[in-house]
């Protein structure tokens, strides 16, 4: 049986922890469990003279239905029953809250709830007299309403409450723990999953009726219960194992990294490459690794090498007097405002020590201005022309394919001194991802509403790729997370002010097309990995759903 051949393989997945329970459950109740044992006690059957209650009439052995809910398949050894052949349903009593009180005294009960079955019971006691339902620790109760339908529980001593029902049946002829396992078995789940009652999900006494219930020998339930206690007590020791593994894995993996991020990069990068297969091949430590290449990119760990092989390089100290030159151009040419002088970058807003060559500048000084996008509300049409937001932005990812139309006077409109171009910048401001960060890679011509941030660059002066690069990294990240006005109230957004004062490490032009080159090659082994793990989940998923198909469409007849 391939659940039972490849319970290692599929706890890789902590995940799948539940649903391997699941099926456990369900291979149990239609005897594919107990194959073995029934071969090895062929004498055990139904004792007949403990049936002599139940009518033959109502022996309603399965045929098939059309409701997929009664397809049971069970040996031939055991019998088929409605549910109403075989057990009561009990609901529960409903005392006013005017009785209830949270401390136990004389001649008062404890009224169970749905939640006082959890981790954190809150313990109710009403007087004795005042309830007519009790329940014990030898029941099964079912949750009967809302999000808790068909949660099973083991009874305790005491009352319980209308949420509840509690189960009532021959106990001659069903082991409470089997009654228990039936009852949350895939089978029985998607029955309750499947029930409405008004508004609010729900069953009752008709719709249980109808349903089919495996009945085994009672040495076979017992047996039964062993088997699955002994399965899910391996399940949960191979999940635990694996959070285990994971959490070693995730913490060598942080540590690594936090390594690379403060020490020789390049000697703990050549230790950590030769790691690659064996610590990143879950999401997380990906995204880890991903984060800590951009780190590494704006700090100038990744290009110590290139320094060294280009000492001549221009210092980025000039470049930056270059690019305020020509924007000192624009401004005297009035093709762009003159703005408000920002103070100069304090020690305080340094946080490390820049390579030789780099200079600290604020974002504003990199760029020919900051803006948004329109602050009107969008009279969207079915046609005309492109208008993008927040949702057409994620990092280093430009999507404009699914876009809003407007009118072709309201575009002109929108653009008018904020007209995004070729290899800008778009930065969101408002929502979810704020701070995220993507460079316009395609010729289009389109508006931008007030959820996202354009900042113009000068063409040929910057490695715009570089700026992308800072505002996705975990620095850039950060400034964007502490301006970020209105949390915790709204969305939040992320004030251009700010924005502009921004302080940016910037490398000479030349080291910032090296640092891009690096990263894409960095980012594309994070791609290679990443697809790695998604075709290694897959091939998870793929085992998964044999092994439910072999549980629900293999054989027919268990012998």
């Amino acid at each position: 049986m391939q659940l039972l051949e490849h319970f290692k393989e599929l706890t890789i997945r902590p995940k799948n922890a539940k649903e391997l329970k699941g099926l456990i459950l369900q291979l149990a109740i239609q005897g594919k469990l107990t194959a073995n044992w029934r071969g090895e006690n062929p004498t055990v059957k139904l004792d007949n003279e403990k049936l002599t209650d139940i009518s033959v009439k109502t022996l309603s052995f399965l045929t098939k239905e059309s409701n997929s809910i009664n397809q049971l398949d069970v040996p031939s050894t055991w019998l088929k029953l409605k549910f109403k052949t075989l057990f009561e349903m009990q609901g529960g009593s409903q005392p006013p809250k005017s009785m209830f009180s949270s401390t136990e005294k004389d001649g008062y009960i404890q009224l169970y709830q749905i939640r006082d079955f959890g981790k954190r019971p809150v313990p109710v006691y009403v007087p004795k007299d005042s309830v007519s339902k009790l329940c014990s620790e030898e029941d099964v109760m079912i949750g009967r309403y809302g999000a808790s339908i068909g949660k099973i529980f083991y009874g305790k001593n005491g009352a319980y409450n209308v949420a509840l029902v509690r189960l009532i049946w021959n106990r001659e002829l069903l082991e409470q723990s089997f009654v228990y396992q039936i009852f949350s078995s895939y089978y029985m789940q998607d029955f309750f999953q499947n029930c409405t009652r008004s508004a609010q999900a729900g069953f009752n006494k008709t719709d249980m009726g109808r349903l089919n219930i495996p009945l085994p020998p009672l040495l076979e339930q017992k047996e039964i219960v062993k088997v699955v206690e002994t399965l899910f007590k391996e399940v949960e020791e191979l999940e635990q194992l694996t959070v285990e593994r994971i959490s070693l894995k995730e913490d060598f993996v942080t540590s690594a990294l936090n390594q690379l991020t403060t020490n020789n990069a390049n000697q703990e990068w050549s230790f950590l490459k030769d790691h690659f297969k064996n610590f990143f091949n879950e999401t997380r430590n990906i995204k880890k690794l991903r984060e800590t290449v951009l780190q590494l990119a704006v700090r100038g760990k990744l290009t110590a090498d290139w320094r060294a092989n280009n000492p001549d390089t221009e210092d980025a100290s000039i470049l930056l007097k270059r690019i305020q030159k020509n924007k000192a151009q624009l401004i005297a040419d009035k093709k762009i405002k003159k703005e408000k002088l920002l103070p100069k970058i304090t020690k305080d807003e340094i946080p490390y020590e820049l390579p030789e060559g780099w200079v600290w500048c604020r974002m504003i000084e990199l760029c020919q201005y900051i803006t948004d996008g329109t602050h009107q509300t969008p009279n969207y049409t079915e046609q005309g022309r492109m208008f993008l937001s927040a949702k057409n932005v994620k990092p280093f990812k430009f999507m404009p394919k699914k876009h809003r139309f407007v009118s072709e006077e309201d575009f002109e409109g929108y653009r008018r001194n904020r007209k995004p171009e070729l290899n800008d910048i778009l930065l969101t401001r408002v929502g979810a991802g704020i701070g995220e960060a993507t460079l316009i890679d395609q010729d289009l011509e389109f508006a931008i509403y007030v959820s996202v941030g354009l900042l113009k660059m000068f063409p040929g002066s910057l490695e715009p790729n570089y700026i992308v690069m800072w505002l996705n990294s975990p620095e850039g990240r950060q400034y964007s997370s502490k301006n970020t006005y209105g949390k915790g109230v709204s969305q939040g957004n992320l004030n251009l002010s700010l924005i502009r004062k921004f302080v940016v490490s910037l490398p000479p032009i030349e080291e910032q097309k090296a640092i891009v080159q690096k990263v894409n090659a960095l980012m594309g082994l994070c791609d290679s990995l990443e697809q790695e793990v998604q075709e290694s989940q897959e091939q998870i998923a793929q085992l998964m759903q044999s092994c439910l198909r072999e549980v629900f469409e293999g054989q027919k007849e268990v012998s």
